[in-house]
């Protein structure tokens, strides 16, 4: 597993706000489906194999065991987030707000896009300590992003947090809890939970509009707001029925 994001912020998408459909190798379909629904350690080789429809001899001939499969997981998210959050970054230019506030967008919608695969996140516990610790290392390639955006907007007055490292884990940690929650048929739609995200996040990095409610956002809101009907009135959405509450 590379260390390092792809350096082609085209692979994962067109552009970094489109999403089609997942695109993985059908055991690695089965083996997210079954790791969020009965945990890494809950299910087996053999649960896995049989819900792909071949023997596990046969899944051994694609991967090594099941940790392989949750490594391969694990890592095809974080480069996707990665090469997405790159995009956004560069697509934003040199200004400090606009990086943050697309970065932010970027990690938002990939947690609601693709919830099923970043939701596995939590199964880090499980991974072995070399795999591990190359998967940590691309996670904080992500926040040492973000901190450097941080940095760069209080060298500038942007952003007026006095502890710029601790901020950044608090927006990660709380753009990533969209993977637990968000749910496509709930009251708000992916572009609407970012937008609402990044003015959060501009709340944590202290950044005085979003204080006093005079933010000018960096970009459009690009969907009408959804219109809650009876059954889903609840501000708050459920976790998608196959992902673990």
């Amino acid at each position: 597993m590379s260390t390092e994001p792809s350096q082609d912020t085209t692979a994962p998408a067109q552009h970094w706000r489109s999403y089609g459909p997942l695109d993985l190798h059908p055991i690695l379909v089965h083996a997210m489906e079954a790791f969020n629904e009965q945990g890494y350690h809950g299910t087996s080789v053999r649960n896995i194999a049989g819900r792909v429809g071949v023997t596990v001899p046969a899944l051994y001939y694609h991967y090594e065991n099941k940790q392989a499969l949750l490594a391969t997981l694990l890592e095809t998210s974080i480069k996707d987030v990665l090469d997405r959050c790159r995009a956004a970054a560069a697509e934003a230019g040199p200004t400090p707000l606009a990086r943050f506030c697309g970065m932010v967008e970027s990690i938002v919608l990939y947690m609601a896009h693709r919830r099923s695969l970043a939701f596995l996140d939590t199964e880090i516990r499980s991974l072995e300590p070399g795999n591990r610790a190359r998967y940590v290392a691309l996670r904080d390639y992500l926040q040492h992003m973000l901190l450097d955006t941080v940095e760069a907007g209080r060298a500038e007055g942007v952003f007026t947090t006095p502890i710029p490292a601790d901020a950044v884990r608090s927006v990660l940690i709380m753009c990533q809890g969209v993977a637990n929650w968000y749910r496509p048929d709930g009251p708000l739609t992916a572009e609407e939970v970012a937008e609402r995200h990044v003015l959060l996040s501009l709340g944590t990095v202290g950044h005085p509009g979003a204080v006093t409610g005079e933010a000018t956002l960096p970009f459009l809101r690009r969907a009408s707001p959804r219109l809650p009907s009876p059954a889903r009135s609840s501000t708050f959405q459920d976790p998608a029925p196959h992902l673990p509450r």
